[in-house]
């Protein structure tokens, strides 16, 4: 109590200069609201001095006067902030004590991959590209979440993110994986589990379903045609968990690239491969536990949108004929 009275005499005594300083805004920028950059850690001087600097505020003296007598020298918050033309230096102060720091927002789509989200947070200035996969692939925190695969592919859920700059991978990521978590209900869980599926296997095969479909009303199709080949032993075949192997998102694939020896090329290794190759959204999870009702084995592209399914090889290699003919002209 002793120390703010004596910091209110401070400002008391800083005179009419001083007081006009505190109370007239700083010069606004032509083109709009400043945007200041408030690291962690800085002490209230060091603070005042980057605003006085950033041109935010007339005087770092009247700035650090005003945060004693406010008592809240200790609980400036750090993080990025919009400041709206003609704020005074008492309306700053506020707003840093406020902690309303300025959000981006980013989206997660469908079907994007780890390597995708990184290059949009790097877009957007929130982390560098080299630092989400470094926790998406660190073994402790895939441990800590329960994540059974070798990074969190597969394991964040597609939505839009109101994210700060400053915050860490570990925030980011652990916020998307704690989505991924509230959406698989254990209602979910337990369709699972009737279908003979662990959640890492429904979350990789719903991953190649999600790179796979276009048309939502598809999904149920593609789902079936993966279930009935799982089922009879045969490998599943699909471009892109190649594309996943080789590196080549959502191009088109070499008679080479099919030919790669690796554990996700579904070409030539059986079964699931070790783990999902995009994220998934709920049509795509929810298509993998309720396939349609049929007997399909094969499906081909027909335009950007949809597919032809065939039953027999026969058909398929019609369809497979007809529709890159089509392409060609």
């Amino acid at each position: 109590m002793r120390f703010r009275t004596f910091a209110i005499l401070i400002v008391l005594g800083l005179g009419a200069v001083e007081t006009w300083r505190v109370l007239a805004p700083a010069p606004a920028p032509n083109d709009g609201p400043r945007i200041v950059q408030i690291p962690a850690h800085l002490g209230l001087p060091e603070i005042a001095a980057r605003l006085w600097y950033d041109g935010t505020i007339r005087s770092p003296e009247a700035f650090v006067a005003l945060s004693l007598a406010h008592g809240t020298y200790r609980s400036l918050r750090a993080g990025e902030y919009e400041v709206p033309p003609g704020a005074t230096t008492s309306e700053v102060l506020k707003l840093l004590e406020s902690g309303h720091v300025r959000r981006h927002l980013v989206l997660l789509r469908e079907g994007d991959t780890v390597a995708e989200l990184a290059r949009a947070l790097e877009r957007e200035r929130i982390l560098p590209s080299a630092e989400f996969p470094r926790v998406a692939n660190d073994p402790v925190f895939l441990r800590v979440h329960a994540i059974e695969g070798p990074s969190v592919e597969g394991y964040l859920f597609p939505d839009t993110y109101q994210l700060v700059r400053g915050m860490t991978a570990e925030q980011i990521v652990g916020r998307m994986v704690q989505r991924m978590e509230q959406k698989l209900t254990p209602e979910l869980r337990a369709r699972a589990t009737e279908r003979g599926l662990t959640v890492h296997a429904l979350l990789t095969l719903a991953s190649i379903v999600e790179r796979e479909a276009v048309a939502p009303e598809e999904r149920r199709l593609i789902a079936a045609v993966f279930d009935n080949r799982l089922r009879r032993g045969m490998p599943l075949q699909a471009d892109p968990t190649v594309q996943y192997a080789v590196g080549k998102d959502r191009r088109t694939l070499t008679r080479a690239d099919l030919a790669v020896d690796h554990p996700y090329n579904t070409y030539q290794r059986p079964g699931l491969p070790p783990g999902p190759i995009a994220n998934p959204g709920l049509g795509s999870i929810n298509a993998v536990l309720d396939p349609a009702p049929v007997k399909y084995l094969f499906f081909v592209k027909k335009d950007d949108q949809h597919h032809q399914f065939s039953t027999t090889i026969e058909e398929h290699n019609t369809a497979v004929t007809r529709y890159r003919l089509a392409r060609t002209r």
